[in-house]
């Protein structure tokens, strides 16, 4: 029997219009239909409604502490680097030849004016000053008995016994005796000195220095060999240099008799060390540097200072009263000027008001300012979420931000 069923192939058979479609195709085509039509509904929703969104929340107030202006004096300071140099250093040497038979001092011990310090062998001083006083009383009694004669000579030439000759020559004697006797007195004198040379006590009050002979040891008179070293503690002066562009208010406090302060403090400025006043100018500008150096003096009580130590100086030369006064820190800077943000109190909002500010001296961390009046409040943190007119919540003193600070 002859075959009848279509064949694909056979280009005169005309197939029906679902023959030839595979069923996963259809029902792919059932799927996309619906999400294109869920897609036409969402975009005619947003078409309609875009324009009724609610409008974003406005920011939270931003979270700062505060300082009050307060009015106050502030002093104008000259600073400069400097060094502590005492009033006095002395260094003793020997005047007389011998051994040291005794060290009284210990390196470093503090001591007063006439304190004992080394001795050196008396002995051969005192032989000689026993010998010298010997001949000073032998030719003492020569002189006496010069004398004597004299006024025999006197009473005898008054009634003519004796030639006026042999008078004046008795007087000539005795001339020469006194002479003899002033001689002998320089050389006890002279022997004297030799022998207080060999206890050398302390000129001045001050601490001594590391020792510098033993005992046992031979010194000759030389002013090449030192024996000891002491250095003034009190009072002590600081030198140090400012710039000769100060020399006039300097000159004008001076000429009108103020007393300039002067403050001393360590290498890194951070403690002050001593309070004293200002000494003396002096007399010539450093060509090289453009500065001159200053002498201050300090009482040093508590020997804070000690000799050659470097100090950072700083003179008060001028105080400025009832000024505005403000933290350093609460002071900003843009391009153009210095300003700081002021808390202001708008209906129930706190806000800040940037306004302007002319800083003035500076003493470390205060400033003087002008455009503030002191009992307002100025903020101090967060300044890099500050604008004009922003929202503020002032914090609680010992409350924390919770964020960082701006600088």
């Amino acid at each position: 029997m002859p075959d009848t069923t279509p064949r694909a192939g056979n280009s005169g058979d005309v197939p029906h219009p679902e023959q030839g479609v595979p069923p996963q195709r259809k029902r792919r085509t059932w799927l996309i239909v619906p999400v294109v039509l869920l897609a036409l509904a969402v975009l005619i929703f947003i078409r309609l409604h875009g324009g009724k969104q609610k409008p974003a929340a406005p920011p939270p107030p931003v979270s700062i502490g505060t300082v009050t202006a307060r009015k106050g004096d502030i002093g104008v300071y000259v600073n400069g680097l400097g060094s502590v140099t005492p009033v006095r250093t002395v260094t003793l040497t020997s005047q007389v030849g011998g051994q040291i038979v005794k060290v009284n001092y210990e390196e470093g011990q503090l001591v007063e004016v006439g304190t004992p310090l080394i001795e050196i062998d008396p002995r051969s001083f005192e032989a000689q000053l026993m010998a010298a006083e010997g001949q000073l009383e032998r030719d003492k009694a020569v002189l006496e008995e010069a004398q004597m004669d004299l006024e025999r000579y006197e009473a005898a030439s008054a009634s003519n016994a004796i030639p006026k000759q042999q008078l004046d020559d008795q007087r000539a004697v005795v001339h020469q005796n006194q002479g003899t006797v002033k001689y002998d007195q320089g050389q006890v004198n002279n022997v004297t000195v030799q022998l207080g040379y060999c206890h050398i006590t302390s000129p001045i009050a001050g601490r001594v220095g590391l020792r510098l002979v033993d005992l046992g040891n031979v010194v000759m008179a030389s002013p090449g060999t030192p024996l000891v070293s002491i250095t003034q503690l009190q009072p002590i002066t600081v030198i140090f240099s400012v710039a000769e562009d100060y020399v006039p208010e300097i000159q004008l406090q001076l000429a009108q008799g103020h007393h300039m302060e002067v403050e001393a403090y360590d290498r890194a400025q951070e403690k002050k060390i001593a309070t004293g006043e200002f000494l003396a100018l002096d007399n010539l500008i450093d060509t090289n540097t453009g500065s001159i150096r200053v002498r201050s003096i300090f009482t040093n009580q508590n020997h804070a200072l000690f000799p050659n130590q470097f100090v950072n100086a700083r003179l008060l030369v001028e105080t400025i009263h009832d000024a505005t006064l403000l933290p350093a820190s609460v002071v900003q800077r843009n391009a153009q000027t210095a300003f700081v943000y002021v808390v202001q109190q708008e209906e129930t909002n706190q806000v800040v008001e940037m306004r302007t500010v002319k800083v003035g001296v500076t003493d470390g961390n205060t400033n003087a300012v002008e455009g503030v009046k002191p009992g307002e409040v100025i903020a101090a943190s967060n300044f890099n979420r500050l604008q004009d007119k922003a929202k503020i919540s002032v914090r609680k003193p010992g409350e924390n931000a919770g964020q960082r600070s701006g600088p």
